[in-house]
């Protein structure tokens, strides 16, 4: 367990990619997609445009998208029942747990984070004035229930949690939603679920929203990305599910603070969403999980587990160097072999060193291909 009371301007993301831009790399360092979104979503958006909506929407969103959400996430496997007072608009995933953050915690709260993990959770807790403590998983990347009860204190207010995760590829189970349940049922701690990668769950996985859970459901902030969902990240759109008593006191701070989100591309993703099959990009995601898997075999790394969810896939590089902590290795592999990725360090608060690096396989299929072929010859 680790408290900390300041943080480090990060960088070191946008700095990896400008790495591979200037030395014509391939590009698997960030989880930006590459390849178009669809047809249909263009078509909306200039739709949109004709029908004038470019001033503000309410402050909850547009009315269109929320009921749209609403019949969308009723139509899932694991369907999630709603009402407009649960649902927000909001304009993308870290502004929305930020203001989650803003929402319930003061001067002195802790907030527990689960490492690896986003490099935007501590900073957002330490501008809302509380202390982060990081929690790392296991070295195969599962939670030690013992070792998180061990981190929870008085000063606890909340914890972050984020499944499927970037970078490990983990999901959460209904199980582990469970344990967490019976950690904190006696408590007065809050939940923020980062859930922006849902519907990129493999392998038969279904996603289990903590805001199923009965138990959690009242406590718990729920974040998603339509910008993920559409590979669609520019138009700056996600949204929140809280309870109503939680929904309120949200809407209260961002009023302060963004107000509203995107107005035209609200109207396109609420058209879109009612002709939305997510299975479509979850096998689309799932197809390119798999080529790259099967190709990596062909080189040096190690997959010691396949990413069961999100975008990423972790390998662990010892076998192609002992010596290189996974920040120097991260930059020479960019350089020297013409390959980007980013060492798994870069999602710990203060960690120098790993075994492991990660790569992106959010990309067109012949980026893929040509980069795992191009480490098979150079390795």
């Amino acid at each position: 367990m680790e408290k900390v009371y300041g943080f480090t301007h990060y960088t070191f993301f946008s700095e990896m990619s400008e790495l591979a831009l200037k030395n014509n790399s391939f590009d698997l360092s960030l989880g930006l997609a590459d390849f178009d979104i669809d047809p249909s979503l263009k078509e909306f958006l200039k739709e949109a445009a004709d029908f004038s909506t470019n001033h503000y929407e309410p402050l909850a969103g547009s009315p269109l998208l929320i009921e749209s959400i609403i019949r969308y996430n009723s139509r899932r496997i694991n369907n999630i029942l709603l009402n407009d007072k649960q649902v927000t608009i909001t304009p993308c995933a870290t502004f929305t747990l930020y203001t989650a953050l803003k929402c319930i915690v003061n001067h002195g709260d802790e907030v527990i984070v689960i490492q690896p993990s986003y490099y935007t959770y501590g900073p957002s807790i330490v501008l809302n004035h509380a202390t982060p403590v990081y929690y790392d998983l296991d070295n195969d990347f599962t939670i030690n229930w013992e070792k998180l009860k061990d981190c929870i204190s008085d000063k606890t207010k909340a914890i972050i949690i984020n499944s499927p995760q970037n970078p490990t590829g983990k999901v959460w189970s209904q199980n582990e939603w469970n344990q967490l349940y019976e950690l904190i049922k006696d408590r007065e701690i809050y939940l923020i679920s980062e859930e922006i990668y849902d519907i990129y769950c493999y392998d038969g996985i279904e996603h289990y929203s903590a805001f199923l859970h009965q138990g959690l459901k009242e406590r718990t902030f729920c974040i998603f990305s339509f910008g993920k969902m559409f590979h669609s990240t520019g138009w700056k759109v996600s949204y929140l599910l809280a309870s109503e008593d939680l929904t309120a006191r949200f809407r209260c701070h961002q009023q302060y603070i963004s107000y509203s989100a995107n107005a035209p591309c609200q109207y396109a993703i609420a058209k879109y969403l009612d002709i939305f099959d997510p299975y479509k990009n979850q096998q689309l995601m799932q197809k390119k999980r798999d080529i790259f898997n099967d190709l990596i075999k062909e080189t040096p790394f190690m997959v010691e587990q396949k990413a069961k969810g999100a975008v990423f896939q972790v390998a662990n590089f010892r076998n192609i160097s002992q010596t290189m902590t996974d920040i120097e290795f991260s930059k020479w592999l960019t350089v020297e072999k013409k390959v980007a990725c980013l060492p798994l360090s870069a999602f710990y608060n203060s960690k120098q060193n790993s075994d492991y690096v990660r790569f992106s396989f959010a990309k067109n299929d012949d980026l893929i291909i040509n980069a795992l072929e191009h480490l098979r010859k150079n390795l």
